[in-house]
């Protein structure tokens, strides 16, 4: 058999990207991201390690791909709406898909940022909520940034157990992050 020596492992194997990251995302799912490997990745795509290295350059870069690709989930804003409700929602649905994904909360903490295209839509479509409550452009930036900490944030402490006694008084998480989210809004917004 000859080998097509213009064509990587991964493109010889079969694979897409899309694939490898429907399988790392099945084996973070299942297995949490201790477990996730590029060798246990290969297995479960039934190819050899080197194959995935045509699509990804190692665990990091997967991890970046997996994290934007759950990004994609976060729930687009209305164009018309206000910005403030737009606002309101567009960072509980950050912070809803990422306490749907704890795993991978900490390396978005460790990003400091959202780079992929699903990220950076996510920034843009922020910054133009602020710009539409007619932040200035440095402030939307600075905004954008406490917001998106805030949410990201609150979803890492949310998967934290409670310190103190069960039923202590304390209203639940939900209730607390909405309720901090309104005096965030309040006080960038200048209400």
């Amino acid at each position: 058999m000859r080998v097509d020596s213009r064509r990587s492992p991964g493109q010889r194997a079969g694979l897409t990207r899309d694939a490898v990251l429907a399988a790392a995302r099945a084996v973070l799912a299942t297995d949490g991201i201790q477990c996730l490997t590029m060798r246990k990745l290969a297995e479960r795509l039934g190819v050899r390690p080197n194959a995935l290295y045509s699509h990804v350059t190692g665990k990091t870069e997967l991890l970046d791909a997996i994290l934007d690709d759950v990004l994609g989930e976060v729930a687009t804003p209305a164009h018309d709406g206000d910005p403030r409700a737009e606002l309101r929602r567009l960072m509980t649905s950050v912070h809803d898909v990422a306490r749907e994904h704890p795993d991978l909360v900490p390396h978005y903490l460790a990003k400091r940022g959202l780079r992929g295209p699903n990220g950076r839509k996510l920034r843009a479509a922020t910054e133009q909520l602020l710009a539409r409550a007619s932040l200035p452009p440095d402030k939307a930036s600075e905004a954008r940034r406490v917001l998106a900490v805030y949410a990201i944030g609150f979803a890492a402490f949310s998967e934290t157990p409670p310190s103190g006694p069960v039923g202590d008084g304390a209203p639940p998480m939900r209730d607390s992050f909405a309720t901090g989210l309104e005096w965030l809004l309040a006080g960038i917004l200048g209400e």
